[in-house]
């Protein structure tokens, strides 16, 4: 008698997912440019944010003069995430604006792949810091011009002269509260960061 051989059905080969990226981009700048509102409007969850009410402890220590309304500050880093598909998150990290938080950035900018110094024109010297971190690290970044109410108007060539830039580092403006004009300036410093690579 001839024995029957059962043969199991051949599962299909599964497709292999392709391997998770996770990419950090800094958002940096002076106290009170932004920072805080640009990763809130992008974050695909509810973002990390160590805001904290501003106190007596803070007059003659955080110049407030240029934004009087602000009643919080960032005191660590403001935290959002971006899934861009199947193969790539973003992470970004806010920094804190203020001097005395600057022992932060070190941590922060470790393993970034880039950062979007946001800029208020009508305080461009709060700009300078940020970018000569960047600048001194090595680290691409893109200069984004937060358009806030009231900003006085410059070109685009008077505002890198005289934040001293490099030729190739893009300028860009933004309203920092919407999110179409955030993902904006994530595209730019992508783009600037792979041209460098």
């Amino acid at each position: 008698m001839d024995s029957v051989r059962s043969e199991a059905p051949r599962r299909a080969p599964q497709p292999t997912k392709p391997e998770l990226v996770a990419l950090k981009v800094l958002i940096a700048g002076g106290f009170g440019v932004g920072k805080t509102t640009f990763v809130g409007s992008l974050s695909e969850i509810p973002p990390l944010s160590t805001e904290e009410h501003m106190t007596v402890a803070s007059i003659g220590v955080d110049d407030a003069d240029a934004v009087p309304d602000k009643q919080t500050t960032t005191v660590a880093m403001d935290f959002g995430r971006i899934t861009v598909d199947d193969s790539m998150i973003l992470y970004l990290f806010g920094t804190p604006g203020q001097d005395r938080f600057w022992f932060m950035w070190d941590e922060l900018a470790r393993g970034a792949v880039g950062a979007i110094v946001l800029v208020d024109l009508r305080r461009v010297d709060d700009s300078f810091a940020a970018i000569d971190y960047f600048e001194n690290r090595g680290l691409p970044f893109v200069l984004a011009l937060n358009d806030f109410p009231n900003t006085p108007v410059f070109s685009d060539a008077s505002v890198r002269d005289a934040l001293v830039l490099t030729g190739d580092c893009p300028v860009l403006h933004l309203d920092a509260r919407e999110a179409k004009s955030s993902r904006t300036a994530l595209i730019a410093l992508v783009e600037h960061a792979l041209a460098r690579a």
